[in-house]
């Protein structure tokens, strides 16, 4: 396929203004986030470099969040540019429609948003992995320590210089199944094993049930019930495994199947994946409907109020695609609904809005 000179003009010009307008949300971000870790590092007594450090390192991650509003508001001043230039009417006057304009639009924005998930999403995502590391490395206490994987659930955490091992088969919210939880000293010789069919753990003391005691001399007692003290609870353990944007797309279906095994539920990581795998779509359609509001409005003279009102538009996009999820969360819509339900309305509001482009 021969790319023509307009062709590459215009994949060029837009390509700038995406790199422009991306470059704009990242100072942004990181001067927000130069705020936002200034109280982490009081409460740590962190070096002062490190908040620059973490500051640039969870940048990417919220810039990824970000990027359906940099596509649209990319072509909003790729159109202006062309008005201002009078280059529009240049295209227009040698037959370059403006449906052809935001065909060759929708193809820069398709590869782009390929590229930016298979690639900046891992690199975002390892980021903001090793972000979350480096701060839980200041904390004295025992957030992070929980790993799901084939065998179950496993938690470490250290009480009165004590440390827990805690493993669980099954994990459903406020319940654990099947549980050991050896207790060690802190030169990891064994001291107690308690074995558990359930567990409730809705507050930090655990209500253990069908319990058996193993101590050190391999006398074995048994308990209808027995409370276990720990640091966590159901809660807790469940905002551990929250932040899925630490994952890249082979660790989340990864996690997906291990809290699949255990019987916990997945669906947050399904709807995550199916945000990530919709995204070039999502871009396109911001792309289109950026372009169907600027020509709507290229009479009006004012540049401000077409940007307000461009992200006024944005925010409302956002919230619809907040609340879909958050039905889908809820059981209210099945998974695969809540993600593709608000493209398929922003879909058809772009088609509406191509046909009066295609009229003039």
């Amino acid at each position: 396929m021969i790319i023509k000179k307009y062709q590459s003009y215009i994949y060029s010009l837009f390509a700038k203004r995406f790199l422009i307008i991306n470059f704009i949300f990242f100072c942004i971000i990181v001067i927000i986030n130069f705020f936002d870790e200034i109280r982490f590092a009081e409460k740590y007594g962190a070096e002062t470099y490190f908040i620059f450090y973490l500051s640039l390192l969870n940048a990417p991650s919220l810039i990824f969040e970000v990027l359906p509003f940099a596509f649209l508001i990319s072509v909003k001043l790729f159109y202006l540019n062309l008005i201002e230039k009078n280059e529009l009417e240049i295209l227009n006057s040698n037959g370059i429609s403006n449906f052809q304009l935001i065909l060759h639009l929708t193809i820069i924005s398709g590869i782009i948003g390929v590229l930016l998930l298979l690639f900046f999403y891992s690199f975002s995502s390892a980021l903001k992995g090793k972000y979350l590391d480096t701060k839980n490395s200041f904390s004295n206490s025992n957030e992070y320590l929980a790993v799901v994987n084939d065998d179950g659930l496993w938690i470490k955490e250290e009480i009165d210089q004590n440390l827990y091992i805690i493993h669980a088969e099954k994990f459903d919210a406020d319940k654990l199944k099947s549980i050991t939880i050896t207790e060690a000293d802190k030169y990891y010789n064994n001291k107690t094993t308690i074995i558990a069919e359930t567990a409730n753990i809705l507050s930090k003391n655990w209500q253990l049930s069908e319990v058996s005691i193993l101590n050190k001399d391999g006398n074995k007692n048994k308990f209808k019930s027995y409370v276990y003290n720990s640091s966590f609870n159901g809660e807790i353990i469940s905002n551990l495994f929250a932040n899925l944007n630490a994952l890249n797309i082979y660790e989340l279906h990864k996690l997906s199947n291990s809290y699949f095994k255990i019987g916990y539920s997945n669906t947050d990581i399904k709807i995550h994946l199916n945000k990530l795998y919709s995204l070039p779509i999502f871009y396109i359609l911001m792309t289109v409907l950026g372009f169907i509001i600027i020509n709507r409005l290229k009479r009006v003279k004012s540049k401000f109020f077409v940007i307000i009102f461009g992200i006024f538009i944005s925010v409302l996009v956002y919230y619809v695609n907040y609340f879909s999820g958050i039905l889908g969360n809820k059981g209210a819509l099945p998974v695969y609904l809540s993600v593709w339900l608000p493209l398929i309305i922003l879909f058809l509001v772009c088609n509406m809005g191509l046909i009066k482009v295609n009229e003039n």
